[in-house]
Formats: C-alpha cells, structure tokens, sequence
C-alpha cells in the first residue's frame, strides 16, 4: 500500500503561484538589477547637488540669512532628490516591464499558461503588481536620502514627502502599464523598447509644441508625464490629473491583456482594441472636468493666503482673463505660475485666454495693446499690465468692490534653513548601495540558479 499524500488545509490560489512565478522571473531579470544599482548613484548625485546648493542659499558661504528664511525644502532638496526617480522610470523602468511581459512569449511559456482558464487581464495584473514591488524596492533610495538629510538637523514635512511618492508612483505605474502593452503588441523586446521610448519622446515633443504654441497644445501637454510629476514635486494633487493617470494605466494593461490572447483573431484584438481607445479618450475627457485640487507644500506654494482665498470664494460673477501676452513671453509664465494656477483652483470657473500674433512676441512690443491684461467680471472690466500675484489679486477686489484682506506677518512662510554639507552621502551612495545590491544580486541569483 502507498501512503496517501496529506492535503494541504490551504490551498493557493492560482493568481497566488502566478505572482510567486512572476516574482522569481524578476529576480533573475538583468535589467532589474541593473535599476537597482543605478538607481543609487543617480539619487546620490541629486541629492547631494541639492543638499550644497541649499547650504549656500542658507548662508553657508558667510552670505545673509534672508534667503535661507524663505527657502522650502520640497523645492530645494526633494525635488531635484526625487528626479532621478523621473530619469529611472523613463530609462531604466520600460526594459524591467518588457522584459518580465516578452519573457513569456519568447520562451514559449505563455503558450502553456494561456491553456488555463485564468483570464489574461489577471496574467498582465499579476506583472504590473510585481513591477510595482520592484520599483519599491529601487524607491529605496530616496528613503536613504530622507534619513540623511533628518540626520543633518533638516526639516521634512511628511505631507509634501507622500505626495511626490505618490506622484513618482502614478509615473512608474504609466511607464509599467506602456511596456506592457508594448512589449504585448510586439513580437520581439527590442522592437518594444523603440516603440516605449518613441512615445516617451513623443511626451517631451509635446511639451516643446505647448510651450512654443500654447493653447490646446498647452492643456493636453498638463497631462504628460513630466508635467504631472513637476506638479507633484511642488506639493499639488490635482484629482483630474490622478484620474487621468489611473485611466492611462488601465487602458495600457487592458491593451496588453488583449494582444496576450495568442489564440485569438487578430482583426478582433484589432477592433477591441480600437473600442478600448475610444472608451479611454471619452473617459479622460470626462476626467478633465475635474476641478477638487489639493496643496500639500508646507508654504502654501500653489495657493493664494487663506484670507485672499476667502474673499476670492465670495465672488460669484463669471471672472473671464484676455491678457495678450506670446506663449515665449517670460510675464506670461510669471503671470501663469504665480498667479493664474492659483486663480483657477480657487474660481474653476476662470476663463482665460491669451491672444498674440507670434510666439515668442519679441516683435509685438510696440503694438499698442501687447502686454496688456483685461479683467471682465460680471459686465464690468479693467485693465493691468501687472503680472505678479499682488497685481492679479488688487485688480479682481477692485472689479469685485471687495475690500483687500490684511496680510498677516504670521502666514508669512520663515523656511527652514540649514548650512550643512552632504557628509557621508557620497559614501552611501556611491559605495554603501552598489555593494549591497551587488552582493544581494549575487546571493538571490545563486540561491536560484
């Protein structure tokens, strides 16, 4: 007689053993490794770039302490820290997501799984999961920084920290979900990788157009990839652009579930394909109609002060803005940056629109309206050339016949300060974390070999 085998009390489920046979397939991937080394050195030299040039606005050098007083680490120290998780995710991150999605179909392995009943949105959710576990584990060294930067006596503010994680997370998230359905419509991983950064490079072109032409171009360039994480690295959440983001990333491992089904007519993966694009696009339009935004910066960055926020909501005529300004004019990016951003999240109902016969207006300045700003609220309008925020607000209360709220010396953002020098980032960075990845890589790669 055999001895009967004992059952198990818990049996896994198979999107369980799927996740597990994606995890080791990730650990074996190259390009993986690779990430993790880099992703090190690439923080470590923002970081420290940062941290030195803080120093020296913060008086290091013998220099006032007037310029420390107003200085924000969000801008100073996690923005350009957090970037080099902007360069990974654009050149480092697409060949871990195409080589754990082709992997399959080049050993012929999907063939054998796709002989199971689970459906192939579960296959491609089970990889974008362990990508996203990666890509953790490379947002560790952002963490370090953190932990460095506290150790030196600087000042973080958790609510700014989560946000840009949040937003580097929505950007690896699009950048997983774009090699997978790449590296899905293609047949080979080099062809995917031409075809992630052609679109990649696509975004950036796009930008370029936007700032060049402005208009239209300039509303779909707000939810490119750079400008969604340059929103985020300042401390604003905006729910349009998160919505858009999620509905990007859906589409793509929707799109890649669909061209997983080997066994399936093309011309029908074609034609749901082309369905699933147009749900998509309806969906993002309807998303951009979100107005709810979020500021997170310590000092209050992208919004006005609570007292001019308040006398602003008590304005209920329509507010349109005509301010003939070139898309190349540097008043307009003041006017837009430090003014008109803010407007919008207080009024969402702001129109504004800009009028110029060139681009760049260098030969518009002896036109006799170039430069000028027309305010109309409720019938009633005034003209400014004025482009700093104070000059925005003044107009609107004077058109309004609302009465200027006091400014407050304690809304008045002091900063934090500090004259430190990066000591022994350059040795973690550069010495401390490839050692450690490199001997784990080897560890991890004997244990399964």
């Amino acid at each position: 007689m055999f001895a009967r085998r004992p059952v198990p009390f818990f049996r896994p489920v198979p999107f369980v053993w799927l996740l597990e046979k994606e995890w080791r397939e990730l650990l074996s991937s190259r390009a993986w490794w690779v990430m993790l080394l880099l992703i090190g050195p690439l923080v470590g030299v923002s970081f420290i770039g940062a941290v030195r040039t803080y120093a020296e606005v913060s008086g290091a050098n013998g220099v006032a302490t007037g310029a420390g007083e107003a200085f924000s680490p969000l801008v100073g120290v996690w923005a350009p820290t957090f970037s080099a998780c902007e360069l990974a995710a654009a050149f480092l991150l697409p060949f871990v997501g195409i080589r754990l999605v082709s992997g399959d179909k080049q050993s012929g392995a999907l063939k054998i799984e796709l002989q199971h009943s689970m459906s192939a949105l579960a296959r491609i959710a089970a990889k974008a999961l362990v990508l996203l576990a990666g890509w953790s584990f490379a947002s560790a060294a952002p963490l370090v920084a953190i932990v460095l930067w506290k150790a030196y006596g600087g000042s973080a503010y958790a609510p700014e920290l989560v946000t840009i994680a949040f937003g580097h997370l929505l950007n690896a998230g699009l950048t997983i979900a774009l090699a997978a359905a790449t590296a899905s419509l293609t047949d080979h991983p080099s062809t995917a990788a031409i075809l992630t950064l052609s679109v990649t490079v696509g975004t950036w072109i796009l930008n370029f157009i936007a700032a060049v032409q402005g208009g239209v171009w300039e509303r779909a360039a707000g939810y490119t990839p750079t400008a969604m994480v340059a929103e985020f690295q300042h401390g604003l959440i905006r729910l349009d652009v998160v919505l858009i983001a999620i509905a990007l990333i859906v589409a793509g491992l929707a799109l890649a579930s669909l061209w997983m089904r080997l066994g399936v007519p093309v011309r029908r993966r074609t034609c749901e394909s082309l369905a699933l694009a147009a749900g998509t696009i309806a969906a993002i339009i309807a998303c951009s109609f979100a107005t709810p935004s979020w500021d997170t910066s310590e000092n209050r960055m992208n919004s006005f002060s609570d007292a001019d926020e308040t006398a602003l909501a008590s304005i209920r005529a329509p507010l349109h803005i005509e301010a003939h300004l070139a898309p190349e004019d540097p008043r307009r990016v003041d006017l837009e940056r430090r003014a008109l951003s803010k407007l919008r999240r207080v009024l969402p109902k702001t129109q504004v629109q800009y009028v110029s016969a060139t681009s760049i207006g260098l030969f518009e300045q002896s036109a006799p309206h170039y430069g000028e700003i027309w305010y109309d609220l409720g019938g009633r309008r005034e003209m400014s050339r004025l482009t700093t925020a104070e000059g925005v607000l003044e107009t609107i209360y004077a058109l309004a016949d609302v009465k200027p709220p006091v400014e407050s010396d304690e809304e008045i953002f002091r900063g934090h300060p500090l004259a430190a020098q990066p000591k022994g980032a350059a040795a973690v960075f550069y010495g401390i974390w490839p050692a450690l990845i490199v001997a784990a890589g080897f560890l991890v790669r004997r244990r399964h070999a």
